[in-house]
């Protein structure tokens, strides 16, 4: 256990961050689902209106420092080839 005042509100502001980027991250696997699911359903108007949302999402928690930017943009590439190669 920290032993100074600095290092026990050190501990709780470290316990509150970790609840908040916890939450961050499942906004991005969220995003990143609900793409996938557009894309399984096969419509590609749909997929692309859910995916510009999610682009938004997936680019804030990343500016954030919750993910890297490169994993940001890898994700985001991936699911825009998978869109792309969607038959119209």
């Amino acid at each position: 256990m920290a032993n100074s005042a600095q290092a026990r509100k050190r501990a709780r502001t470290a316990l509150k961050q970790r609840a908040h980027n916890a939450s961050l991250r499942t906004a991005f696997r969220t995003a990143v689902k609900k793409v996938l699911k557009a894309v399984q359903a096969g419509d590609k108007a749909a997929a692309k209106e859910v995916f510009h949302t999610s682009e938004k999402v997936i680019d804030r928690i990343a500016d954030k420092g919750v993910f890297h930017k490169n994993k940001a943009a890898r994700h985001k590439s991936r699911l825009s080839a998978q869109i792309k190669a969607m038959a119209a």
